[in-house]
């Protein structure tokens, strides 16, 4: 049975509405001094704001000895008087607004249509877009294996393990094919980026942004999750991978973590 899930928001049940708390931010930017949760260092901390239109519950990334970590704004104040050099700024806030249809597939949602979970966005969820540097992508390894035969990856036997532990605790939180273009984020110490190229049930070109020179257990997790996915589509949207040619797949805990749970107003319909 093909099933969708639909947000809509209580106020005039429009379907597909997800997330109306976290609507994008206007280009005009409104200062302001913020307070920040950090809830992975249980520690809240004021910053500077002159960049965006913050409110309450936005997420954002700040600069200073909490670079990287991920806040939620908890307050925003307009009326202050600072000295400038007391105080660190926010640099990001993610836009986790999502409308459209998405399809379940066991630990994860998926949406054929590419508006919905676009990678970039999805990608600042995890990463300031600030911190962003030139990428320098080579592919000169032309080897490549059937993704239903994974035993040719050329992976060691701890690592494929470490790999496998990784997709049974679904930190392959993200996943898309584009026609034969994939990308994927892997959550570990930090989120990793991955790519390959998918093309009649082989994969290529695949690639990860950790430090390893070797076939890693990011990559192998993403490969599981891509594999598990694919037959998820195969066995109730074919139709609709078919008309499309692309999919993107989210885990599920993710989604709701990071577009559901902070919202106070709406409803979910399934």
């Amino acid at each position: 049975m093909k099933l969708k899930i639909g947000f809509t928001d209580s106020s005039n049940e429009e379907e597909i509405k997800l997330n109306e708390q976290y609507a994008k931010q206007p280009d005009t930017p409104v200062k302001s001094l913020v307070q920040v949760r950090f809830p992975d260092r249980n520690m809240t901390l004021s910053y500077y704001n002159d960049k965006f239109d913050l409110h309450c519950g936005d997420l954002v990334f700040v600069d200073g000895k909490l670079e990287g970590l991920r806040g939620i704004v908890v307050d925003v104040s307009y009326n202050f008087k600072i000295r400038l050099s007391d105080y660190k700024r926010v640099i990001a806030v993610s836009d986790t607004e999502i409308k459209g249809e998405l399809y379940m597939a066991l630990s994860h949602f998926i949406a054929f249509d590419s508006s919905v979970l676009p990678y970039k966005k999805v990608l600042g969820w995890f990463k300031a877009s600030s911190y962003e540097d030139e990428e320098i992508v080579v592919c000169n390894d032309d080897s490549s294996f059937v993704l239903d035969n994974l035993n040719d990856m050329k992976i060691g036997t701890q690592i494929a393990d470490r790999g496998y532990d990784y997709y049974m605790q679904n930190k392959v939180v993200y996943i898309c094919v584009d026609n034969t273009h994939g990308r994927a984020i892997v959550t570990g110490t930090v989120p990793y980026e991955l790519e390959f190229t998918y093309k009649n049930g082989e994969i290529s070109n695949l690639i990860c942004d950790c430090f390893c020179s070797y076939t890693c257990k990011h990559e192998f997790a993403a490969m599981l999750q891509l594999r598990e996915t694919l037959k998820e589509i195969e066995k109730n949207y074919a139709d609709k991978f078919q008309e499309s040619n692309y999919f993107a797949a989210i885990s599920k805990s993710v989604l709701f973590n990071f577009c559901v749970n902070n919202q106070n107003t709406g409803s979910i319909i399934f």
